[in-house]
């Protein structure tokens, strides 16, 4: 269809046949094509204008008797248009009907304040179009038929005032048409509002739980911050709730279960709350506003109140269910002045809990909010330490206990910063873990260990052979592209693989259990040797050992440096070694660091050993120079 300028019509009816002059303002001509042609065939004459400017201009000039109005047009939207027709004497009494695809109850809410007269959403149905089309204009002509009657009635009692009995009958009959009138104007009028209530209401509810929503939430929050400052013997509390593991209900069991568990979480949250104000945030985020407290141990006796009423199971369906929460608890403070300043400390007090094992509430201190500044800081600094290449490999030895002979060595980055200086890997490798900034960073360490490695061969510094033990992350062995980083790193520094030794935690070979029996078949295949790091801290499961092909168990610092302090750690490493005996595999210990802990260890039958006893770790240059005067003996 060609676009119609106001001036135009599309195949209108004949004056007699015509059931009224339709405006459509919409910049979408596919839909004022579809309009046109539907209000068309039934009868209407329809004229189109394709942005605001052209539509006021219409309007005035044809003076239609409904207009359909989109909200959404360039340079002006249907909003202004609106409130212009309103302000024009000429075309304030045009019924305006808006159709557009904004679907949010503030959105029509504002609709109606600027005069509209209805609103229908898109995608719209045509049936339902025609029906408020017709609705609208019967209104019309019956205001109109109204206003002729009244013109009729005036002129009747002008023509007919000796008619006195006639002219008392009219006007009995005027009355009590402008009463019914009013009746269903009237009610018109309150249905109106009852409908604009509603919607009010559902833009400040949560449809699922019925709960006030965030909105809703921080106008009282806001409020109550209002009140303590006109009252500063007042105080109250802000509880910040996320329930643990919730995703696994969703993944699990679909959204329509996860849905039925959060109507039934928000009811137990409701019967530990009361008349306090509980409102869902959104997902499985719930807050309490707890008025008029006068200490911090009555929003921490609520906080175990709701943890207690957790421990009970939930039952959806033939299924039951158990459910905990971390609760970040804020107390008002003058402070404050923004609601968002109180949910924010709410909310890193709970990413506290949660940080902490979950299930379990945490009261908000300042040191909290430093500690997120400073993470997100250092989050920055580490980025861009990636960026700018400030790591280092440090390199520490793996010895042979029985004679002292240097076998290997682990790779260790540091991050040495220009403006922080030495970073503590306990720092910013946790850091990088939760970021993902793990990745990057373990591909760069693999890559310069191989390099390194294969430097010190190919130059000669030494003529025994050397491995290199390099840490993989959890989320580095989740990679679905492992495989390839690893073959291409070997390709580009020409390392042999036999050469790289891959040390993997328990966790990371569990937490990807169904994957890793295909990735270290791989690696072996590969000749590349896999160590389990810290054997012992974690599943410690004989059944993964019996599954996987792992060429090495290496026992954690935390059992060697107690060997000379309890027996039952001399028992618990004497069981790892004769463990790895049984299954073929290599033993090395972690953190030796007195000759009393290596005498122990060799007596146990662990073959090897790394630890501050023999060397701490050093850089590159200590090691080459290390191997150039042929010190392969330590310890």
């Amino acid at each position: 269809m060609t676009l119609n300028t106001p001036s135009q019509t599309v195949d209108p009816p004949s004056s007699e046949e015509s059931k009224g002059l339709i405006l459509i303002v919409d910049d979408t001509p596919h839909n004022l094509q579809i309009l046109s042609t539907a209000l068309t065939k039934q009868g209407y004459q329809v004229r189109g204008a394709a942005n605001g400017s052209m539509a006021l201009i219409g309007a005035k000039n044809i003076m239609p008797d409904l207009i359909l109005l989109d909200i959404k047009m360039p340079e002006m939207d249907g909003y202004t248009v609106c409130e212009r027709l309103k302000a024009d004497a000429a075309t304030q009494e045009i019924p305006v009907v808006f159709i557009s695809a904004l679907d949010d109850a503030l959105d029509k809410v504002k609709a109606f304040t600027v005069g509209g007269v209805d609103y229908i959403t898109k995608p719209f149905q045509l049936a339902e179009i025609l029906a408020r089309v017709e609705n609208q204009l019967t209104i019309g002509r019956l205001q109109k038929e109204q206003r002729q009657q009244n013109e009729q009635l005036q002129a009747e009692v002008r023509d007919r005032i000796a008619a006195e009995a006639q002219i008392q009958a009219l006007n009995a009959d005027l009355e009590q048409r402008v009463i019914q009138r009013t009746e269903r104007l009237k009610q018109e009028i309150a249905e109106r509002e009852k409908a604009q209530e509603q919607l009010k209401y559902m833009a400040m509810h949560d449809p699922l739980t019925d709960l006030p929503n965030r909105t809703l939430f921080l106008n009282c929050l806001e409020a109550t911050l209002q009140e303590i400052q006109q009252h500063p013997d007042r105080s109250f509390a802000l509880l910040f709730l996320d329930c643990d593991r919730f995703k696994a209900i969703n993944d699990s069991l679909g959204h329509l279960v996860g849905d039925q568990f959060l109507v039934a979480i928000a009811k137990r949250f409701q019967r530990c709350v009361g008349d306090q104000l509980l409102a869902r945030l959104g997902g499985d985020e719930f807050t309490i506003l707890l008025k008029d407290v006068s200490n911090e141990h009555q929003a921490t006796d609520l906080a175990n109140a709701i943890q207690q009423s957790l421990l009970e199971p939930f039952h959806i369906g033939d299924n039951e269910f158990f459910i905990s929460a971390s609760i970040g608890i804020v107390m008002s403070h003058p402070d404050y002045q923004q609601p968002t300043e109180m949910l924010r400390d709410a909310d890193t007090a709970m990413y506290r809990a949660k940080a902490l094992g979950k299930a379990r509430h945490i009261v908000f201190n300042a040191s909290m909010h430093a500690d997120v500044q400073s993470s997100l800081q250092l989050e920055t600094d580490l980025r861009r330490a990636i960026e700018r290449q400030e790591f280092i490999l440090n390199y520490q030895p793996i010895v042979a206990l029985e004679t002292g002979i240097i076998t290997g060595f682990e790779a260790l980055v540091r991050w040495i910063s220009p403006e922080l200086g030495f970073v503590s890997p306990g720092k910013f490798i946790p850091l990088a873990e939760d970021t993902g900034l793990i990745i990057p960073l373990g591909e760069w360490v693999l890559r310069e260990a191989c390099r390194q490695l294969n430097e010190w061969q190919t130059h000669n510094v030494t003529d025994i052979p050397l491995t290199m033990s390099v840490n993989l992350s959890v989320k580095q062995f989740s990679q679905p592209n492992l495989i390839e980083v690893i073959d291409q790193v070997l390709a580009q520094t020409q390392l042999p693989a036999h050469c790289l030794k891959l040390e993997i935690t328990e966790s990371a070979i569990m937490e990807n259990s169904d994957s890793a029996a295909k990735i270290l078949d791989q690696l072996r295949a590969r000749q590349i040797h896999l160590s389990i790091d810290d054997f012992g801290t974690g599943y410690s499961s004989l059944s993964y050992l019996h599954r996987f092909p792992v060429n090495t168990l290496k026992v954690d610092r935390s059992f060697v440096c107690r060997l000379d302090a309890a027996d039952d750690n001399v028992a618990i490493v004497q069981a790892i070694v004769t463990l790895a005996q049984t299954m073929g595999m290599d033993v090395v210990a972690e953190g030796i660091e007195t000759t009393e802990q290596q005498l122990q260890l060799k007596a146990l039958g662990c073959e090897y050993g790394q630890g501050y006893l023999f060397c701490k770790p050093v850089d590159a240059e200590t090691v080459r120079e290390m191997l150039a005067s042929k010190n392969y003996t330590l310890g």
